[in-house]
């Protein structure tokens, strides 16, 4: 797929729970070969347009692209239990939706998972027990598993929130690296609004249930940033 082809888009697109409006009129698109970072103070509905598009809750009104296992992959901030489970097997799981109903893995499936480790740098504590690895490691292992699933979308929710900064650098350009040389167009929350500004391609700010969109140089030159952190005063 070509750098910059729109793979997901939504249009109009209101997000909440129940009869709660979190968001509304909300239009964008994610592209190939692009990292794409949401930002927004708490609460602005972050991770409830990225549940949104994940197909993990309704939209409220407006239109987004279908999407399933094979062309979107997930990985949230709620923390995977895998009990007992090694990183292979672990990253193995991003393979269940084309292992049919026993999961067994063929040849093809292990070649898969074999690059899916290469790409993170996960495949040399490939044998040690998930729960044992530290949090910058876990987030490795799942990116893995969400490049071993084969899908040309990928969804982060602040997938830096328990790292130190050199490993928040370390994970946003090894993501910034997937997208370039992979061709995933990835989305992710973040607070991190410098590292945001340095390593992203796209930006979409979300405040009072608007959001403003462009690359970090035309929303810095527009003066947007600025609103944007004057606004938002959980970055300050």
């Amino acid at each position: 797929m070509s750098i910059g082809t729109p793979v997901l888009s939504f249009a109009d697109l209101s997000t909440g729970y129940g009869n709660r409006v979190v968001s509304s009129g909300l239009t964008a698109e994610l592209c190939a070969g692009k990292v794409t970072c949401l930002l927004g103070s708490n609460g602005a509905g972050k991770s409830t347009l990225l549940r949104t598009l994940a197909g993990y809750q309704q939209a409220l009104g407006g239109r987004m692209d279908d999407v399933s296992p094979e062309t979107l992959g997930v990985v949230l901030t709620e923390r995977m239990e895998a009990m007992g489970l090694s990183v292979r097997e672990v990253v193995a799981m991003g393979r269940h939706p084309y292992t049919g109903y026993f999961g067994r893995l063929t040849a093809e499936d292990e070649q898969v998972v074999d690059k899916a480790m290469s790409l993170t740098h996960t495949e040399e504590f490939a044998n040690r027990i998930f729960q044992s690895l530290s949090d910058g490691e876990r987030q490795k292992v799942m990116i893995a598993k969400a490049l071993a699933q084969e899908t040309p979308i990928i969804l982060m929710d602040e997938p830096s929130a328990f790292l130190d900064f050199p490993s928040k650098v370390e994970l946003m350009l090894m993501l910034r690296d997937l997208a370039h040389n992979q061709g995933k167009a990835i989305l992710l929350s973040t607070h991190d609004v410098g590292i945001a500004l340095k390593t992203a391609d796209i930006l979409w700010l979300m405040q009072d249930g608007r959001m403003t969109i462009g690359t970090p140089h035309e929303l810095q030159e527009s003066g947007a940033i600025d609103t944007f952190l004057g606004e938002s005063r959980s970055y300050i």
